[in-house]
């Protein structure tokens, strides 16, 4: 399906934000945020958001990479991870006004990135769903150092206080992959969890990113 591809500038706290928009030319009506953590900015490790929203645009699912206050070409001062969620607030306002079609979203993260948009999916109702990739506890929470299972209990309680979907995403070689599953199972979350065969933690090879973009794409067009 034909994308088209915009630029999209919006404001958060008097701050100019900028994004990139993929949409469809018939849009579905669940749209994917992509929130992104620490150094990264809209494009991602190894141009990992920049190919994964052209997968999903395809499929009809419209993309919003945006660049945080401080991050990218968005003005503002730098913030950690915890400290975002009006930019995340700001980013779906401007999601749904670019794109009328679309009814509810699914918050897309990667790391410590993860967390975030799980923390911001409990808040914001018009978010039904979460892709959760490797997920990882912020440093300033003190989980910088703890073992997997540390981990996995921490990805667990946030699961837990969100309604909506889940579907998280572990690469094979990262040691939290041994623990998560077997936990949501236990407790029957609604969490769908995929482990890529020896992938790292930043999925830093083509073809471990283009599994990742296609489970999710299939993944959010199935409910």
């Amino acid at each position: 399906m034909f994308a088209e591809q915009r630029v999209v500038q919006f404001t958060c706290q008097g701050s100019s934000l900028i994004g990139i928009l993929d949409l469809p030319e018939r849009p579905l009506s669940r749209g994917v945020l992509v929130v992104t953590s620490g150094p990264q900015y809209r494009i991602g490790h190894h141009r990992h958001f920049t190919l994964l929203a052209r997968v999903l645009a395809g499929r009809g699912i419209p993309v919003l990479r945006f660049d945080h206050r401080g991050m990218g070409d968005s003005e503002g001062e730098a913030r950690t991870l915890d400290a975002v969620g009006e930019d995340m607030h700001a980013a779906a306002r401007a999601f749904f006004a670019q794109v009328p079609e679309m009814r509810e979203l699914v918050l897309w993260g990667l790391g410590e990135a993860a967390m975030a948009a799980l923390r911001y999916a409990q808040a914001e109702q018009r978010v039904s769903g979460v892709v959760l990739l490797n997920p990882r506890v912020a440093p300033r929470e003190g989980e910088a150092d703890a073992g997997p299972g540390a981990l996995a209990q921490r990805v667990l309680a946030g699961l837990v206080g969100f309604d909506g979907a889940a579907l998280v995403i572990l690469g094979g070689a990262d040691p939290a992959a041994q623990q998560l599953p077997a936990l949501a199972a236990r407790h029957e979350l609604r969490c769908k969890c995929v482990t890529i065969a020896g992938a790292d933690r930043t999925f830093a090879s083509r073809a471990w990113r283009d599994e990742v973009a296609e489970v999710s794409a299939n993944w959010i067009a199935s409910w």
